[in-house]
C-alpha cells in the first residue's frame, strides 16, 4: 500500500497536523530547551511514520496515536538530539544513577559484577546518545533519534543499554552468538571446549606490537586529553570530580572521554596497518591485516600486563623517557 500522504513529508504533516502539534508542544513543556516547534514536529512525524508505514491510516487514527505518545520524553529526547546543554543537563541529573543501577543489574544477569564496570557501561551510553558524526563535517546521528516516545524513555533506555552490553560481548569475542543452540544441545561446541586449541605463537608478537602502537597513539594525543585518561582510568575519579576538576559538565567530559576513545583505537589500528620502519637497530616489523589486528585487540583482553598508569606519564613527560 502507498505511504500515508499526511507522513510522507514534513511539510504536509506539519500542515495537517498545525492545531495538535502546537497542543502536544506546550505540553511538552519543550520551550524550556528552546527546542523549536519544527523540530519537535519532525520527531512527531518519525514517530507516526514508523508506526503507520505501509498501513493506511487516516486523520482521526494518527492524531489519536500522537495524544497516545509520552510527548515529554520525546520532548526531552528530540532536544538532547539537537545538543541542547540544558536538556542534557537535566537527562544526566535525571537518569544517571537510575542508568547505573540498571547496568548493575545487566552485569549481574551476565555472571559479572563491580560498580567501576557498571559506571563505565552506563557512562559510555551517554556519547552514543548524544551522537557521532559520521563524516568529519557531516551531521550529528544521535541515539536518540530511535527514541519515538511510544513508551516511557527510561524503559527505552534500559532495553539500548542492554542491547548495547550484548553488542559489547559479542565484539570482544565473550559469548557465543544468542541466536546458536544451548550449549547442551552443542556437542560440537563441548568437544571444542574439552579440547582447546593449541596456544597461538604469535601471541607474544600481536600484544607486543599493540602496546607499541597504543604508547605511540596516547603520546599523539593533546595534554587534555591524556589527563582526562589518567584521571579516569588511573585515579578512578568519577566524570562529576573530572569535570570539577576540568570546569567542565559531567556530560561534556563523557562525550569528550568517549571521543578519545574512539581516536585512540582509530589511531592504534593505523598504527598496526602501518607498521614500523627500520631504525636503530631495529628490524622493519611490517603492518598486520584485519585479522590479526583483531587477533591482537581478542588477546588483549584475555590477560594484557599493559601499564596505562606508566605510558600516560611518560606522554605527559617525554623528557623523561
Amino acid at each position: 500500500m502507498p505511504q500515508v500522504p499526511a507522513l510522507a513529508s514534513h511539510a504536509a504533516f506539519s500542515a495537517q497536523h498545525s492545531q495538535l502539534i502546537e497542543i502536544l508542544y506546550v505540553e511538552a513543556k519543550c520551550a524550556r530547551w528552546e527546542l523549536p516547534q519544527d523540530s519537535f514536529a519532525e520527531a512527531l512525524r518519525r514517530s507516526a511514520d514508523k508506526r503507520f508505514r505501509n498501513a493506511q491510516a487516516g486523520h482521526l487514527e494518527i492524531e489519536a496515536y500522537l495524544k497516545s505518545l509520552r510527548v515529554a520524553d520525546l520532548g526531552l529526547a528530540c532536544a538532547c538530539a539537537a545538543g541542547c546543554e540544558t536538556a542534557w543537563e537535566f537527562f544526566v541529573a535525571e537518569f544517571r544513577s537510575e542508568l547505573r543501577s540498571a547496568a548493575r543489574a545487566i552485569l549481574r544477569a551476565s555472571g559479572q559484577s563491580g560498580d567501576a564496570r557498571a559506571e563505565e557501561l552506563a557512562d559510555s551510553l551517554h556519547a552514543e546518545l548524544y551522537g557521532v558524526r559520521t563524516t568529519g563535517t557531516g551531521p550529528r546521528k544521535s541515539l536518540f533519534e530511535y527514541f519515538h516516545g511510544r513508551s516511557k524513555l527510561s524503559t527505552w533506555l534500559h532495553a539500548v543499554l542492554a542491547q548495547r552490553h550484548v553488542d559489547l560481548l559479542r565484539t570482544n569475542a565473550k559469548i557465543v552468538s544468542l541466536e546458536t543452540e544451548p550449549e547442551s544441545d552443542a556437542p560440537g561446541l563441548s568437544a571444542a571446549r574439552a579440547n582447546p586449541a593449541p596456544p597461538d605463537p604469535d601471541r607474544e608478537m600481536y600484544l607486543s606490537r599493540l602496546g607499541r602502537a597504543l604508547s605511540e597513539a596516547l603520546a599523539g594525543l593533546p595534554a587534555r586529553e591524556r589527563l582526562m585518561l589518567a584521571c579516569y582510568y588511573t585515579d578512578q575519579l568519577t566524570l562529576a570530580e573530572i569535570g570539577r576538576t576540568l570546569r567542565e559538565h559531567e556530560s561534556t567530559i563523557s562525550r569528550q572521554l568517549d571521543r578519545t576513545r574512539r581516536a585512540l583505537r582509530e589511531s592504534v589500528v593505523a598504527i598496526l596497518r602501518r607498521g614500523w620502519a627500520a631504525r636503530d637497530g631495529r628490524p622493519a616489523e611490517p603492518g598486520l591485516d584485519e585479522a590479526q589486528i583483531e587477533r591482537a585487540f581478542e588477546y588483549a583482553l584475555e590477560d594484557w600486563p599493559f601499564d596505562l598508569s606508566r605510558s600516560l606519564s611518560q606522554t605527559e613527560s617525554p623528557g623523561k623517557r
